[in-house]
């Protein structure tokens, strides 16, 4: 006579006898299997997945071409970012000092008098986009920290002030044709113009 053991074992044996069968026959896609894993009660059937013979990872070669990709795209993006980034605070600049041009003027019509410094209009240590101090000099007084501009025949700029921002580089010289000026933005009173000092 069988006892308990004896049918929990060899059951046991059969299950996974199906389940080895399972496997085989459902990972090549055997309809037989499926119609047996079917006729067997619930409590019997499992679903056991199997890995798909066709899902590989990425091959080293789909790789190099991903990457060859985003190189290519950063390589022609990163540089107009950082165009547009230039161009916006160049912009910036430029309106800065025009408003701070408005403020000496008002300055000059109360007090008959231009400031000796912007701090005198309300702008102690105003910096620009580059987070360097916008440059101002009083011809009259020749007060300020910055220095008096001049063009490529060493011909001042300005004669009334001269206000500018040192640019990206953080850097300056007199002549506006020196490289460290080439990124300044200058402003020219006499003409109205306000912007590169390269383009001028």
């Amino acid at each position: 006579m069988l006892t308990a053991h004896h049918l929990y074992g060899g059951r046991k044996r059969v299950l996974s006898l199906h389940r080895q069968l399972h496997l085989v026959f459902w990972c090549n896609g055997n309809s037989a299997a499926r119609k047996l894993e079917t006729a067997l009660p619930f409590s019997v059937r499992r679903r056991q997945t199997c890995r798909n013979k066709n899902s590989r990872g990425f091959t080293v070669l789909e790789l190099l071409i991903v990457a060859a990709v985003v190189l290519t795209v950063s390589a022609i993006a990163i540089p107009n970012l950082m165009a547009s980034i230039d161009q916006a605070r160049i912009a910036k600049a430029v309106a800065d000092i025009r408003n701070l041009e408005e403020e000496i003027a008002l300055y000059a019509s109360i007090n008959n008098q231009l400031p000796d410094g912007l701090s005198q209009v309300g702008y102690t240590d105003y910096l620009d986009p580059w987070q360097n101090p916008y440059q101002y000099l009083n011809h009259t007084t020749m007060k300020g920290n910055g220095k008096a501009r001049k063009d490529r025949f060493l011909v001042p700029l300005n004669s009334d002030y001269d206000l500018y921002s040192m640019g990206k580089d953080g850097q300056s010289a007199p002549p506006i044709t020196s490289n460290q000026s080439q990124d300044d933005i200058i402003r020219v009173g006499s003409s109205g113009y306000i912007g590169l000092a390269s383009q001028f």
